[in-house]
């Protein structure tokens, strides 16, 4: 790693803890949760795969204590809020990864504000996916140190464009650094430096590292995908072959814990976000479905947990029902951690079933669904689980009539459906499907609002993969940017302060410099190879509040630039573009700043060329 970035990273840590009191880290154990994405529970080595290759995960599995029964939500950003706030995700207004509804709402309380409020250093690595605006950002969610991608992963619409996993630009502390090497490399490098920087400062600390991969697109390193291409039925080489990149890492990370001293009061804990995205296709240990799915295989990950002088080490496994909703009372439990005020938890620590071998444990039941629309759909793709049942419903417009009942105990590749001959079980269950959403669809009307306005961050980058309405489904990642599809959506904002505001309309991001009507040709070499299609955009139109205008833009202006006075208060912005083919689309990334006494004496409409 380059010099100036290593001590980029390590400033930044010292800034993050200068102003607080020290901390004697020996006496609070250090949490380091890594969570990969796209990565099912049949994904590994000792699960029983005979494909994939993880050795370091095989020995974590051997010495630590393995929940077999865990479930998080079927995609993304939900299992991401459930897991940061132990609370059902549609609670959180954060249940689809698009559409702004993969927005956490900030009055939720996240594991890192928990651990921030009980003396703890805090640092995320990787992934957040839950807002790429303040107040949504990681850095306003109780992380000192941050290291992300934008969006839900590295190449999407939000993210630094260009990007493709290697030699990357990412965003440290919010601001945009280029890193070499492969992108799960530096996550976890740069992880290592955060704890060794918090080590030597004697201070606790709580560490997250949330890979992108093995999400897709299945880009991996040369000598990974190698060991793969040769597996019959396997979807891609790339999926296997980010996941042994995974595991080394993991390796590298537990040598460092251990040679630094860190290991024995460190919790330890490795899981996934959803079921597997590619790895059913060669092996799924048994179970049906894979992510997105209310199946078994859609929800049902690993979950491994250790920490040598906490006393769970193993191996032993638990089989009872859990959760992702249960990991933050379980951390606040074990940790002692102050959890400051907020909305009621839904889930419960773990703590009993973690010391206790035969715990007096009360049967709960646990709900998860695959909502991936704008608005909620009681019902859809939702599975209502106990220690013994399975009711299901996978109709994506929540069907009753849909409804499925399995015996996992007798079943666990849910193949028979039982539902004829338990209605009692049948009748139980669905009236606690209603008590649950009834307390988890409190947002269904209302939206997550990005704030525009604040000294926090001014100016905005808004982009296409937050529209409301179907039109981000089309445009969530930069292959479908490059091809520059007709659709469009609007963004739920909320402007902060009265005064004027001026917003830069593009066709492509800030960072390229291009005219509105230019094409796109990638200066060197990338993994994405779909052309950047030239439009021939003449007009641009911005409607926000009582605003609705359109004006004339050139072939060679990179934005149309609209200065509006805005009153403090909630909006719908939605944008235009206007090509000389007849086509119509918004503008897939939005600037806005709120001027300066002094600039907004300058105010107008016009289109902005070149410098």
């Amino acid at each position: 790693m380059p010099p100036i970035l290593r001590a980029t990273l390590l400033c930044s840590v010292a800034f993050a803890t200068a102003n607080a009191p020290a901390k004697a880290a020996a006496t609070k154990p250090n949490v380091v949760l890594v969570i990969t994405d796209d990565q099912g529970y049949g994904d590994l080595h000792c699960h029983g795969n005979p494909y994939v290759r993880t050795p370091n995960l095989d020995h974590l599995h051997a010495i630590s204590i393995r929940f077999t029964n865990f479930h998080v939500s079927p995609t993304c950003t939900p299992t991401r809020a459930a897991l940061l706030t132990g609370r059902y995700p549609n609670a959180t207004g954060a249940w689809h990864t698009i559409m702004g509804r993969s927005l956490l709402a900030p009055e939720e309380v996240t594991l890192a504000e928990c651990f921030l409020a009980s003396g703890y250093r805090t640092a995320i690595f990787g992934k957040w996916h839950l807002g790429d605006n303040y107040p949504l950002r990681p850095q306003d969610q109780g992380f000192e140190v941050t290291l992300v991608h934008g969006g839900g992963g590295i190449w999407q619409t939000p993210d630094f464009f260009g990007n493709d996993y290697f030699d990357d630009t990412y965003l440290l502390n919010g601001r945009p650094q280029k890193f070499r090497g492969f992108c799960t490399d530096v996550w976890f490098s740069q992880a290592i430096e955060f704890m060794a920087a918090c080590q030597r400062r004697g201070e606790p600390f709580f560490c997250y590292i949330a890979t992108n991969a093995p999400h897709s697109p299945y880009w991996a390193p040369e000598q990974y995908l190698a060991l793969y291409r040769d597996i019959k039925g396997l979807r891609d080489p790339g999926f296997y072959a980010m996941i042994t990149n995974i595991d080394d890492n993991m390796g590298k990370l537990m040598d460092f814990l251990e040679t630094s001293g860190l290991d024995q009061n460190t919790i330890l804990i490795f899981t996934t976000d959803n079921g597997t995205a590619a790895g059913h296709s060669v092996f799924n240990a048994g179970m049906r479905g894979a992510k997105g799915s209310p199946y078994e295989g859609g929800h049902r990950v690993p979950f491994f947990i250790r920490w040598p002088k906490g006393g769970l080490v193993g191996p032993r496994d638990i089989d009872i029902l859990a959760a992702h909703i249960d990991i933050l009372p379980t951390l606040i439990e074990l940790c002692e951690l102050r959890r400051p005020a907020g909305p009621p938890l839904h889930g419960q620590s773990l703590r009993p079933l973690l010391y206790e071998r035969s715990p007096r444990w009360p049967e709960r039941v646990i709900v998860v669904d695959s909502q991936r629309l704008d608005e909620l759909v009681k019902w859809r793709q939702a599975a209502v689980m106990t220690q013994r049942w399975r009711l299901v419903n996978p109709s994506p417009d929540g069907d009753p009539s849909r409804l499925e009942l399995y015996d996992i105990t007798q079943d666990p590749g849910q193949q028979h459906n039982v539902i004829a001959r338990y209605p009692q079980v049948v009748s139980h269950l669905m009236a606690e499907y209603e008590r649950w959403w009834q307390s988890v669809s409190v947002r269904a009307e209302q939206y997550v609002r990005i704030v525009i306005g604040c000294d926090a961050e001014n100016p905005v980058k808004l982009t296409c993969h937050d529209w409301h309405g179907d039109g981000a489904a089309e445009c969530w990642n930069q292959a479908a940017i490059r091809r520059g599809p007709a659709v469009n959506g609007f963004w739920a904002v909320r402007i902060a302060q009265s005064g004027w505001y001026r917003f830069e309309l593009r066709r492509w991001p800030k960072e390229l410099d291009l005219p509105l009507s230019a094409p796109y040709h990638d200066p060197e070499p990338n993994r994405e190879s779909t052309p950047g299609r030239a439009i021939p955009i003449r007009r641009a139109r911005l409607k926000i509040a009582a605003f609705d205008r359109a004006i004339t833009v050139g072939p060679l202006d990179r934005a149309a630039v609209f200065d509006v006075y805005l009153s403090e208060g909630p909006y719908s912005l939605q944008t235009w573009f206007y090509a000389a083919d007849g086509s119509e689309r918004g503008a897939y990334y939005v600037y806005v700043e709120r001027l300066s006494a002094e600039s907004a004496t300058t105010v107008g409409t016009h289109s902005k060329g070149p410098h």
